[in-house]
């Protein structure tokens, strides 16, 4: 008997495997994440220790004040002058984007100087600046170029501390909204104006339904990073006199000397508003980013059990694949 005879007679005993036993997950342990946890805990419980048992707080004083009328009227006011300046930047900011990518020159290159002007100066130059104008042109008047003046005006009764503010916040707002805009009008790609212009679309309609909602998903984070900042520049405006949320807090510590207590009034509240805004921009978010991530489907039960996610051809079969050939061939 040959060797080839000798192998071809030993038969390994055929095995049918019912089950697959699936190995299970062990978490991996991590010693620098356990040790970045124990470091994180030390150090929010010493800031809370030194929040508490230091008495130079004085949160009682700042209980006290917390819901002030005043306080609140002045939080109210930065709100307002937050909305205010958002939407006549957004508004101008539009109007300076759609000029900057314009193929007409004069106009381009005039939008690109107001954006390089307007977030060149630091915003507390600016309020300064609008507030003072009256210094540089006493009376403004509205009439005919080189002709009679049909309209004139106090600059010192127009411009007071609200109108100044305004004006001041919307036109830094502007500068930093149009970039953004522009910024999310050329994140789409080129393709998109292609296909609409031979779908047959005018270009307002590419642009409304094309383009203007796939460049919401750039044009929102930054957005919404803006309108935080404008609520927290709002805090500018107390230098002209203007009734903030700061000025609000300002005014009350010039008159009890609770400097540390009031200031912590008003970090309350700041952080109140700006944890609501962060929350609604997410949402916002959320909402232009449908379609644009996608997450893997569910197992059914059946495949979760057997420990596949989606079922392949022979799914509806029963057992192994050669056997379900031999029984199409067997009918």
């Amino acid at each position: 008997m040959t060797v080839t005879e000798n192998r071809m007679s030993i038969s390994a005993p055929a095995v049918r495997i019912d089950a697959v036993d699936v190995a299970e997950a062990r978490p991996r342990i991590r010693p620098l994440r356990i040790l970045g946890t124990v470091v994180l805990a030390l150090v929010a419980f010493g800031i809370i220790s030194f929040l508490v048992t230091n008495e130079r707080f004085e949160w009682p004083i700042v209980a006290e004040y917390l819901f002030n009328p005043s306080v609140l009227l002045g939080l109210l006011t930065s709100i307002l002058l937050m909305v205010v300046a958002m939407v006549l930047g957004t508004a101008l900011g539009v109007v300076l984007a759609a000029g900057q990518l314009s193929d007409y020159w004069p106009a381009r290159m005039a939008c690109m100087a107001f954006v390089g002007f307007f977030r060149g100066v630091p915003p507390l130059v600016q309020l300064i600046f609008w507030f003072n104008l009256a210094y540089l042109l006493p009376r403004i008047s509205v009439g005919v170029p080189f002709g009679p003046e049909l309209f004139s005006w106090s600059t010192n009764d127009l411009i007071t501390p609200l109108t100044a503010a305004i004006i001041g916040l919307s036109l830094h707002e502007a500068a930093y909204m149009a970039e953004i805009i522009r910024a999310g009008i050329l994140s789409v790609d080129q393709g998109q104006h292609d296909a609409s212009a031979a779908m047959g679309f005018s270009r307002w309609h590419a642009f409304t339904r094309v383009v203007l909602p796939q460049a919401m998903r750039v044009i929102i984070p930054p957005t919404g990073s803006q309108v935080i900042a404008t609520l927290k520049g709002t805090s500018l405006v107390s230098v002209i006199a203007m009734g903030d949320l700061l000025h609000a807090v300002q005014v009350i510590y010039n008159r009890t000397y609770d400097v540390v207590p009031m200031l912590i009034v008003a970090v309350i509240w700041y952080l109140v508003a700006v944890s609501v805004l962060t929350v609604f921009q997410r949402k916002v978010e959320d909402y232009y980013s449908r379609g644009a991530t996608r997450t893997a489907p569910k197992a059914t039960g059946g495949a979760a059990a057997s420990g596949g996610g989606t079922p392949g051809p022979d799914a509806g079969q029963t057992g192994t694949p050669i056997d379900n050939r031999n029984q199409e061939n067997q009918a």
